[in-house]
């Protein structure tokens, strides 16, 4: 059976599946055990979760990411997987939900997936870097999930920070996919980076984005800048 097929059963009939088989499917996919939680409807475990932080801490740490090319984003990873796990004992960070979050049960539908994946990654919408997307669009992908003739871009534009392939995010919401699109402005290696900052404190956050910034080498312009680098052309995975 091909991933996509495996993913769109599991989005579902996920229910039923239990915790063990879901986390043997999440290694052998290569996904996080956490949002193959997410997509089959169960509640994710605490220890998966981030850490309480600094909200500002972490849209600084998501921004700063984006400016970094590919060779960067992999230095950048490793450093990240090299800070220790700091025990804390601080809840994990709320649900990353919009002011009207889908009421539906999780992983019913492609507004609940799309804010369990932010929450496993400890991300509201005001902490997203920048995506193609204004922060209405994003609320409203948040809140309800209705017919859009514009669908097929926001996957497109969100999939990359979230670390998820174009063709599993799509099946995982049914929609149809082609092999034509791309991301929008961020690809999936900085969502891999986004995805191994999880057990980071707040500290920790500020220290990972001087490392990005270094690698970048991105100049502060004492303001904020919107729009970030991005490196799509130059990812490998559409080389």
């Amino acid at each position: 059976m091909e991933r996509t097929d495996i993913l769109r059963g599991l989005a579902a009939r996920g229910a039923d599946t239990s915790p063990q088989r879901l986390s043997d499917l999440a290694a052998e996919l290569g996904i996080p055990v956490a949002d193959l939680f997410v997509v089959a409807g169960h509640p994710v475990p605490s220890e998966l979760l981030p850490p309480a932080r600094d909200a500002e801490a972490t849209g600084e740490f998501a921004y700063r990411v984006s400016h970094c090319g590919h060779a960067q984003l992999t230095a950048l990873e490793e450093f990240v997987r090299s800070l220790p796990r700091v025990a804390t004992l601080e809840p994990p960070a709320p649900s990353a939900q919009p002011d009207s979050p889908c009421g539906g049960p999780a992983g019913s539908g492609g507004s609940t997936v799309f804010n369990g994946l932010l929450r496993n990654r400890g991300f509201g919408i005001d902490e997203l870097p920048f995506l193609g997307l204004s922060r209405s669009t994003l609320r409203t992908m948040s809140s309800r999930w209705e017919p859009s003739p514009h669908r097929r871009f926001q996957l497109c534009a969100v999939a990359g920070p979230l670390g998820w392939t174009l063709p599993d995010l799509f099946a995982v919401v049914d929609e149809p996919y082609a092999e034509e699109l791309r991301p929008v402005v961020l690809c999936r290696h900085v969502g891999w980076v986004l995805e191994a900052a999880v057990p980071l404190t707040t500290a920790q956050l500020v220290e990972a984005a001087e490392e990005a910034d270094r690698l970048s080498a991105r100049e502060d312009q004492g303001v904020w800048q919107p729009v970030s680098q991005g490196s799509v052309a130059e990812c490998p995975d559409f080389a």
